[in-house]
């Protein structure tokens, strides 16, 4: 049986629930402390003032969000289940209250099989996560913490606003009530190398986390990276660089780590550079023939790995 690459999130899904399960993205309409001035203004290098998301669902409510989601993700995929993905910005940071009706909205959906919650390390509050541990008690529910690199001085220069601890200090606080945690990295940040990137992989082989997802940085119209690029002072991956990087960060990791994605979906109508971001099946693709090519598969190079 030849061995698999990677474990991927919809193999997990379907083990879980027994059916096709997709992500419904979804917009709370809240905020990041990142841009609203709790931290800086602007927020971070590569996010416009739309949060990573699509910003077409700001006023819409959540049952119709999730209704809408429904029926394209139906109609395009045949699920019959589905993970209400709270994409947008930085989503614990609201009030418990709001953040309990904003959840419990969401699961009031019977096809709803679970919340997908997307935040910043430090926006995980006790309370919070109190909230969390008790909605994961009856409810599968994912956070994906943003990372981004496991460098400070990284971190600093995209201008994130918290620190590497912080996201060490979250992943405890939500392991210790049982909630499994995926981790967003970015490969291809201004002043890292390779190495740098796959350091990134070897300090999340050592984390109690249980999912990875892997972006490609690229460059979105109106945002402070957009002005770097112009510039020429910043310089986006090949395809054939991100490829390689990519494989050997899988390679680094835990073969029992879920890979929740190995790509971003940049809007058509944002995107600046590169253009072959738009090509998310030659990107895949790509990166399957690196590792087939040199022989890697998801934890081969794992640190701990212990051949029996």
């Amino acid at each position: 049986m030849a061995t698999l690459l990677y474990r991927d999130f919809n193999s997990y899904l379907r083990e879980t629930f027994g059916c096709r399960v997709q992500k419904i993205s979804l917009d709370a309409g809240l905020s990041c402390p990142n841009r609203d001035g709790t931290l800086a203004r602007g927020g971070c290098i590569y996010c416009n003032e739309k949060g990573s998301g699509t910003g077409a669902a700001r006023f819409v409510s959540i049952s119709e969000q999730i209704r809408a989601g429904k029926e394209r993700l139906s109609r395009r995929y045949k699920a019959k289940k589905f993970l209400a993905y709270f994409q947008s910005f930085s989503n614990t940071y609201a009030p418990i209250s709001k953040l309990e009706a904003l959840y419990g909205e969401a699961l009031q959906d019977k096809d709803v099989v679970g919340l997908s919650i997307g935040t910043r390390p430090d926006c995980m509050a006790e309370q919070t996560a109190d909230l969390l541990g008790q909605i994961g008690k009856t409810s599968l529910v994912w956070i994906e913490l943003g990372l981004q690199s496991a460098n400070d001085d990284t971190l600093r220069r995209i201008r994130r606003g918290h620190s590497v601890q912080a996201f060490v200090d979250a992943v405890k606080r939500l392991r210790a009530r049982n909630i499994p945690v995926c981790a967003h990295v970015i490969l291809g940040l201004p002043g890292e190398n390779v190495e740098d990137m796959l350091d990134t992989a070897r300090f999340l082989a050592r984390q109690d986390i249980q999912a990875v997802k892997i972006h490609l940085l690229y460059v979105i119209k109106g945002t402070a990276i957009h002005e770097m690029h112009e510039a020429g002072a910043y310089s986006c991956l090949t395809r054939e660089v991100y490829a390689a990087a990519a494989g050997e960060f899988l390679a680094l990791l835990p073969p029992h780590l879920i890979i929740q994605r190995l790509t971003g979906d940049p809007h058509p109508e944002e995107l600046a550079a590169p253009a072959w971001a738009l090509e998310k099946r030659q990107n895949l693709d790509a990166v399957k023939t690196y590792m087939e090519q040199n022989e890697l598969y998801q934890g081969k190079n794992w640190p701990d790995r212990q051949d029996i």
